[in-house]
């Protein structure tokens, strides 16, 4: 486990790079504080991570959106999601932000840019203390998993660089809870009041005892593979037909990628797996006046801060300017 003085040598590390340069019911490990009734609060209690390699006690994940226009072949489908992984989490160049990027410097493409741009959320695990859903289930293990968005993590984040904070926070003796508060802010949740215990407390006998006998979470096993050679050619044409308009082709695209609730790529061909955890899931945006935040954007090249995001209107930029854009840059290669 990685002691306090080293989180904090590893964010300020990353600080320096920076400068430099619906109701979800699925898989119920994962704890969906997104479906908290507003003016309530969950107290969470972190935990470390397994991998002992983790400086700290989550892992980042980086995911692209793509929209396409309905199924191909499927009369009547209406407009489809698919999710694939930016390769910037493992520190390689992402081939769809290497085109997006540009757009950013032209007002007129900056809206269809953010669409496309990369969304954060970071995976943790722990008890859940103080629960505000009355949940009808929870699971056997206790130890749940929590998806957090940019404006949550912000908040964990700026705490660990307090030199106020003496210990690790999910120090099973000597750490503190976080404590989740729900708002809402402009007709969206907002979660800005949301904030590290002050009171230490030590795990009780029946948390130990779960540790002792479920164990922890290696959490990069829930974060998605890294695409292969293969894999990254056809995400870069995936985003090419989205970028213009298409429906998306289950014949050319369903052995690597396929929309949320189907059976999902393992890059073979000859071998899918069904894509169930809810690590691929990203809260649901909710009709105002309670709507959820979704996840954001991280620092796009036109902003460079983490924001939470309103609903977005739709480009003045048809995708064929685009796709045009994107074949002159290939052409002056």
């Amino acid at each position: 486990m990685a002691t306090l003085a080293e989180i904090r040598a590893k964010l300020k590390e990353q600080d320096n790079k920076s400068q430099a340069g619906g109701q979800y019911t699925g898989d119920n490990a994962i704890y969906p504080h997104w479906n908290m009734p507003e003016g309530t609060e969950a107290v969470l209690r972190f935990l470390p991570d397994k991998d002992e390699n983790n400086t700290f006690f989550w892992v980042e994940r980086a995911m692209i959106k793509l929209p396409f226009a309905g199924i191909k072949g499927e009369a009547g489908s209406t407009n489809t999601m698919v999710q694939v992984p930016c390769v910037e989490m493992w520190g390689d160049p992402c081939p769809i932000l290497a085109e997006v990027r540009p757009w950013f410097k032209d007002k007129s493409l900056e809206d269809m840019g953010r669409k496309y741009w990369k969304k954060r959320s970071y995976i943790f695990q722990g008890f859940v203390n103080e629960d505000p859903l009355n949940e009808n289930t929870t699971p056997e293990n206790p130890i749940r998993r929590f998806i957090i968005g940019p404006q949550i993590f912000n908040i964990i984040r700026g705490a660990l660089l307090d030199p106020e904070m003496e210990d690790l926070p999910t120090d099973y003796v000597r750490g503190v809870d976080f404590r989740i508060n729900k708002t809402s802010k402009g007709g969206y949740a907002d979660y800005s009041t949301s904030k590290w215990s002050r009171r230490e407390s030590a795990l009780t006998e029946a948390q130990n005892n779960a540790i002792n006998t479920h164990g922890l979470y290696n959490l990069n096993d829930f974060l998605p593979k890294k695409p292969s050679e293969v894999e990254l050619k056809v995400m870069k044409e995936m985003f090419e037909a989205s970028v213009n308009g298409e429906a998306y082709d289950t014949e050319k695209f369903g052995n690597y990628f396929k929309p949320a609730g189907m059976s999902q790529a393992t890059g073979d061909p000859n071998k899918q797996t069904v894509m169930a955890t809810a690590e691929t899931v990203t809260p649901p945006v909710e009709p105002k006046p309670q709507g959820e935040v979704v996840f954001q954007p991280e620092e796009t090249p036109a902003a460079q801060a983490e924001t939470q995001t309103a609903p977005t209107t739709e480009s003045s930029s048809k995708a064929e300017d685009i796709l045009k854009l994107i074949r002159e840059r290939k052409q002056a290669q």
